[in-house]
């Protein structure tokens, strides 16, 4: 049997093959952020001829039903079919994303009062040739010259020692050494380059984010990013979030693919730019990689099973200093690639180098760090103490679980504003044009927005009768965001969308309110907030805090940081002492595990409400709803 696309592209199918699979296997990859298990109801796609053997419908509503609108992980084809993929069902992860460059990452690094120091050092040396008088080996001749110059003790690699001849002859004895400090005089050589034509030295700093992946090539003599590279994590085609990949890597056997994948992503970005910039990988000296416990020990090929069970310990924290050919990354093999350390299960590297870029960890005053995602890592403290926890928020505010949801790329509708006497919503589409869906930033504006209106109670339910917008929907209630007559496809918002984006944004306000209350502060103590991640850049606080998400102080101490992971592997790429830094604040935060605190429940529990069931705490919100 033959699956053929409208698109053209025909794909033999295996026998009781599932079209999700069939396509994922010819390279073609639709949103699934439920792994394809058909509970997300996204991998939607449209049925022109031929019959399938339907599993499951899963969330799809009567009318795209009525359309033979299927799922493609529940559907068997029967017959040969013809299959068109709607456009919000494809998933594209070789987009490039943009990042902006918010300030000048030297200027930056040198406000930390360290000056450009890379771990990994270069020296030029001239040797003798050897000659039937001076007859000891190529090795030998090399410890002598270098033992001439202070560096004693020198470790050699087998990766270093295979190609040291070769180089030494092809560039007549005067040569580059590259090399990592060590302790004392000691160190380890790296490689050696031809000075004539390996004579630049650059350095890649990596953030590996469950959602995307993004690459700064920086001057390692100057500090000069270069330039950026950024694109989708393609491990998305397995999954939204960590447990999902967790449990593909583990219980079907994927981790091999997913590190593929990611490893995939990262050589791409790094291969274009070191082509537009006529860099040889030569000239690639070392590498920084930040991301969370599990992503970094996907990246390594480590399984992550442990992590999400019980007592949830991973396999290291911290990593050693392993190569680039160990990494498989596109950059010389020999080269060695830095993780910064992770913290603990939920808490990653990601995390400590956030907390490095906030410069949190320097300052007197109490500070509250978020990197609000999938999971909400959190930490708070200052230059005397950290403390750090993890909230499961779930991926609705990335799309999953409610039902127009999708990420904030074009299509999605990004802010609402609800006229309080008509109740008709206003919109703006990023890209502008016809909405797809709705994205996390959004969703925070329209309950905010409906709560503050009267469209909803305290408790996230819809209040009947209080305007045409409100409806009765296949899974009970729901407001009609956009009328879409024409696509036969409206943008709303559920009840149980509701709930679900009321249950996230009480797991991470649970989570701060738990961590201040185990050092005995209170809400007021907070100083300054640092909001990190993509998704932070897109908040309203103002909306945010009518929600209930974020405490109710004054904005002035709201600093939006964007990507805060990236910006600290900048920093451990160009300072050793930053990269001690960062393993300092790896090793001094205290880590809560949330899960087995009743206060949290408690706390939880007294947030599912909006924006909290203590108008006490929120006092700018109870004002405006006076």
């Amino acid at each position: 049997m033959e699956l053929r696309l409208t698109s053209d592209e025909v794909i033999k199918l295996k026998e009781r093959e599932d079209i999700y699979s069939a396509l994922k296997r010819a390279g073609i990859y639709l949103v699934a952020s439920c792994g394809g298990k058909g509970t997300c109801g996204k991998c939607k796609v449209k049925i022109v001829e031929g019959e399938c053997d339907v599993i499951s419908y899963g969330k799809l509503t009567q009318k795209e039903r009525e359309s033979n609108i299927i799922l493609a992980c529940q559907s068997i084809p029967k017959s040969d079919v013809l299959v068109e993929i709607l456009k919000e069902s494809r998933l594209v992860v070789g987009d490039k994303i943009a990042i902006a460059r918010t300030k000048d990452l030297v200027e930056y690094l040198k406000s930390y009062g360290v000056d450009i120091n890379p771990a990994v050092k270069r020296i030029y040396i001239e040797l003798p040739p050897p000659t039937i008088s001076d007859n000891i080996s190529d090795l030998e001749r090399l410890k002598r010259t270098l033992n001439e110059k202070g560096l004693r003790n020198m470790r050699f690699s087998h990766g270093f020692v295979s190609t040291m001849a070769e180089i030494l002859r092809s560039s007549n004895w005067n040569v580059e050494l590259t090399y990592l400090n060590g302790e004392g005089v000691s160190g380890e050589a790296i490689f050696l380059t031809d000075p004539e034509s390996c004579n630049r030295r650059h350095g890649i700093a990596v953030d590996i984010g469950t959602t995307t992946v993004v690459v700064y090539l920086a001057n390692l003599s100057t500090g000069e990013i270069v330039d950026i590279g950024s694109t989708y994590n393609s491990q998305m085609r397995y999954g939204d979030d960590v447990i999902t990949r967790i449990v593909y890597a583990t219980e079907g056997g994927g981790l091999n693919e997913l590190r593929d994948a990611v490893v995939t992503d990262i050589n791409t970005i790094v291969n274009s730019l070191m082509e537009r910039h006529s860099i040889e990988a030569c000239e690639i000296d070392t590498a920084t990689i930040a991301g969370n416990t599990t992503m970094s020990h996907i990246f390594w090929g480590l399984n992550p099973g442990s992590i999400r069970e019980e007592p949830y310990i991973p396999t290291l924290n911290h990593f050693p200093q392993w190569k680039g050919g160990t990494a498989k990354l596109s950059i010389n093999p020999q080269s060695p690639v830095y993780t910064v350390p992770c913290v603990a299960s939920y808490v990653g590297g990601d995390i400590a180098a956030g907390v490095l870029a906030s410069k949190m960890h320097r300052n007197p005053e109490i500070a509250l760090f978020m990197d609000i995602g999938t999971n909400g890592e959190i930490a708070i403290g200052n230059n005397e103490w950290l403390m750090t926890a993890a909230c499961s928020m779930g991926p609705c505010f990335e799309g999953s679980g409610v039902r127009c949801g999708m990420r904030a790329t074009s299509g999605a509708v990004e802010s609402v504003k609800i006229d309080p006497e008509t109740y008709e919503p206003a919109i703006n589409v990023i890209g502008g044009g016809h909405p797809m869906g709705i994205c996390g930033s959004g969703m925070i504006d329209s309950i905010s927005e409906m709560f503050l209106t009267g469209v909803i109670d305290q408790k996230g339910k819809f209040v009947k009768g209080k305007t045409d917008r409100i409806r009765q929907g296949e899974e009970g209630l729901e407001f009609v965001l956009y009328r879409d007559e024409a696509h036969n496809k409206d943008i709303v918002l559920t009840e149980v969308d509701v709930e679900n984006i009321i249950r996230a944004k009480a797991a991470l306000y649970a989570g701060i309110k738990t961590l201040l209350s185990e050092v005995g502060f209170t809400m007021d103590a907070i100083e300054k907030v640092y909001i990190a991640g993509g998704f932070g850049n897109y908040i309203n606080v103002e909306r945010a805090i009518i929600l209930g998400m974020l405490p109710d102080i004054p904005k002035e101490r709201f600093v939006f940081m964007g990507n805060t992971s990236i910006t600290g592997a900048y920093l451990c790429l160009l300072s050793e002492e930053l990269r001690r830094e960062a393993e300092d604040i790896a090793s001094k935060m205290t880590y809560i595990e949330l899960s087995v605190y009743r206060s949290f429940m408690d706390e939880y529990m007294s947030a599912l409400f909006l924006p909290h069931t203590d108008m006490s705490q929120f006092p700018t919100v109870a004002s405006r709803l006076k």
